[in-house]
């Protein structure tokens, strides 16, 4: 079992909200993380899928017989010649859930490009991935479908709805109807998607590029066809995923499968190109935005209306509507959505999956209402703003949304804007601001954690969550220090294997919530523990007390009468003749609980960017940015407000420059590589300041703290495209920005 310790940590304890660098960066930065490509297994071979190359059709034959001669080749596998995988059953809650829902050579028909229709194995990855090369494969190819304006498969279906929106809408004094458009955007982390699988006899160890080991291993044991406790999959450090790692890919059942065959431990890595056809990818959305409002700026009507593109046998829905029946008070609301299908891979949740795209739609048209009203921007959100949750009439666990509005506009200086079109100028170039808010749910699902006391005075602290790169094993960290006054560097924390309690994925903002229940628990059920050992049994250190009697602090038991009278924890354990001092704790989901049924739960918060805009050279830049959110209690400040720094320049990216763009000839992404698919880098990130209020969210965990992965991003295209209409005149409602849209300024 791999694990994170608090290398180099300070010996004292930081209390909850100090700014503890990650535990677990000395390891990666001396190079000492291993990531699932890293794992090498005695006589391991490597697997090189065959992918279609058509979008449409049915595969005729394959004809394999020069990569089968070629040096190092050991198999080549395709459907007839391998054991068939199954699928897995209907998800339960979150275990067993998966997108791409076929298994691989499950049939002959040909959905996408770069579908897996065969693999090679070989004794290293040059030698598989020429015999890949070298299997040919005939097709019969039908017409495609790869067309970026989306239509309806159906009739539109209601998913909220109140009150007469239609008719409301008609009778407003003021009106805004447009459509705002979202592109296919490519998770793209660095660490490839990648799979190690390793057999001994019936059981699989998978190594994994998983944002929840749990979930995999529920789908994993099912598509094999073997008994849940024969699969183990560990993942303990992950190089990012951005969603596009939730849920098994068909590379994972491939290597798990193809090892099966061979008999020897098999290495499947995704290649970049790949990750564009067969990991996922936020789908295309197309949303109408009507908003009716009164000339005072008191909305009367919302209507979303939204279509997303998704694949020819999966039914993904981007739920753009998430956010949109709570976020304003307004008396008719009617949401509304409808799949498009194309042959394109199986859409899955990137960063803020709905929420996102559906925010820059709604933050958008907000924007345009506030210049038809010619109103400030934040006045008019601030007119309606909801006392409750008005499509489900529950109160808010926490809404602090208007604050977020006031503290943003006070660091950012907002009072200073002239709301004029480009008439603000700094050192020869024109200045751009816009702002919006933004929301993400605030949920927490199952978690179990253990706590062990050592005699040495060490603790461990083990879940089968995993360390997305968010920072979770310093959280954890800091939690059981806190719980029981042990000090950071002598705490050892174990994630990212099925072996151990069960934990939730890494996914929704959840993780932090649902497992600091847990692992508090678990700490004080260990110190509990200790207490006990130290009152009971001949040699006790307090014969004749209670637990109650007693407290623990700084590695000591001692009575709370006269705190002189601490005896170290392992002369307690070793009076005992025991171990170690272990308590298990767990905590249960939001979903359908009681906190559900009693709460509107979410996080807020408040955008605002800085554009400059030189039209001479054609170039446009976002030069600054205030971020600030209510998201409850910070458990680490440090590791939270680089989550919502990596947002912001993420959304940077999804504004002006992520675009996946499919050849209409092939139906194949055509930019699916670093150079032609335009991310965010450090020459595009601006000065971002990130203010957190603190407000603990009581009702979601004891400590208060909500998720801070998505929300960054929430609202971040919708600020940034204002912004560029502040500057240039021109109204962006097709991401991303364009330069030839700015030109017609």
């Amino acid at each position: 079992m791999s694990r994170s310790k608090a290398l180099g940590a300070p010996s004292a304890p930081k209390v909850l909200g100090g700014k503890l660098p990650r535990i677990d960066g000395p390891l990666k930065v001396s190079g000492r993380a291993t990531y699932t490509s890293d794992i090498s297994l005695p006589g391991m071979l490597y697997a090189v899928p065959v992918r279609s190359t058509i979008a449409s059709g049915r595969v005729v034959a394959i004809d394999d017989r020069v990569a089968r001669k070629m040096l190092g080749v050991r198999a080549i596998y395709y459907r007839g010649n391998i054991r068939p995988f199954f699928r897995s059953g209907p998800a339960q809650g979150f275990s067993g859930l998966i997108d791409e829902k076929r298994p691989p050579f499950e049939d002959d028909v040909v959905r996408y490009y770069g579908q897996y229709v065969a693999v090679a194995v070989a004794q290293t990855m040059e030698q598989a991935k020429a015999a890949a090369d070298a299997v040919r494969v005939q097709y019969a190819a039908d017409a495609h479908n790869v067309e970026r304006r989306l239509v309806a498969e159906k009739s539109l279906e209601t998913d909220s709805e109140r009150g007469d929106a239609e008719g409301a809408f008609k009778s407003a004094p003021v009106q805004i109807d447009q459509t705002y458009v979202t592109p296919t955007e490519v998770h793209n982390p660095i660490e490839l998607h990648a799979t190690v699988a390793a057999w001994e006899g019936d059981r699989v160890t998978l190594y994994e590029t998983t944002q929840a080991v749990m979930n995999h291993r529920e789908v994993l044991y099912q598509m094999l066809g073997v008994p849940k406790e024969n699969v183990r999959v560990v993942s303990h450090f992950l190089g990012s995923g951005f969603g596009g790692k939730l849920w098994p890919w068909s590379h994972s059942i491939l290597a798990a499968g193809v090892a099966r065959e061979v008999g020897a431990p098999v290495k499947l890595v995704v290649t970049r190109q790949a990750m564009f056809e067969t990991v996922g990818h936020r789908p295309r959305t197309q949303q109408r935005f009507r908003l009716g409002a009164t000339r005072d700026g008191k909305l009367v009507s919302m209507q979303h209306e939204y279509l997303n593109e998704t694949s020819i046998l999966d039914a993904y829905k981007e739920d753009c509507g998430e956010a949109t029946p709570f976020m304003y008070s307004v008396p008719n609301l009617r949401v509304a959505s409808a799949l498009a299908r194309r042959n394109i891979g199986t859409p899955t949740a990137m960063r803020g999956p709905g929420a996102v795209p559906g925010l820059f739609a709604m933050e958008s048209a907000m924007d345009e209402l506030a210049i038809a009203l010619n109103m400030d921007p934040i006045e008019l959100r601030r007119r309606n703003e909801p006392l409750q949750d008005e499509s489900t009439k529950l109160p808010f666990s926490s809404r602090h949304l208007v604050e977020c509005m006031q503290v943003g506009a006070e660091k950012f200086g907002w009072a200073r804007r002239d709301p004029r079109v480009g008439a603000m100028k700094r050192d020869g170039l024109t200045i751009g601001w816009g702002m919006a808010t933004c929301s993400w749910g605030a949920m927490r699902s199952d978690a179990q954690a253990t706590v062990e006391i050592q005699r040495d005075g060490t603790m461990s602290v083990t879940t089968a969550t995993q360390d997305i790169g968010t920072g979770t094993y310093t959280v954890l960290a800091l939690v059981a220090s806190e719980a029981t006054g042990i000090p950071l560097d002598k705490i050892d924390v174990g994630l990212g294997d099925t072996t151990l309690p069960p934990g939730p994925i890494s996914g929704g903002s959840w993780a932090t919530a649902s497992v600091i229940p847990a692992v508090s628990a678990a700490a004080r059920a260990a110190v509990r523990s200790l207490l006990t050992l130290s009152t009971s049994g001949k040699n006790a250190a307090f014969a004749g007390a209670t637990p109650d009697d007693l407290h623990f602090a700084n590695g000591r038991a001692a009575r709370k009468s006269d705190p002189s009278s601490g005896v170290p924890l392992g002369d307690v354990l070793a009076r005992a003749n025991v171990r170690a001092a272990v308590g298990s704790g767990q905590s249960r989901t939001t979903f359908g609980g009681e906190e559900s049924r009693k709460y509107s739960l979410h996080s807020f918060g408040a955008q605002f960017a800085e554009v400059t805009w030189q039209p001479e050279t054609a170039r446009l830049r976002v030069s600054r940015f205030v971020s600030v959110i209510d998201a409850g209690r910070m458990i680490n400040p440090k590791p939270a407000r680089n989550q919502i720094e990596g947002a912001v320049v993420m959304g940077i990216g999804m504004a002006l420059f992520e675009e996946a763009r499919y050849d209409k000839r092939y139906g194949a992404p055509i930019n699916s590589n670093l150079a032609d698919y335009i991310v965010s880098t450090n020459a595009d990130a601006p000065a971002i300041d990130v203010t957190f209020l603190d407000y603990p969210d009581l009702v979601l965990n004891e400590l208060g703290a909500r998720g801070v992965g998505e929300i960054g991003l929430a609202g971040t295209a919708a600020a940034i495209t204002a912004a560029v209409h502040h500057a240039t005149g021109v109204r962006v409602r097709e991401l991303p920005v364009r330069i030839e849209d700015l030109l017609r300024a």
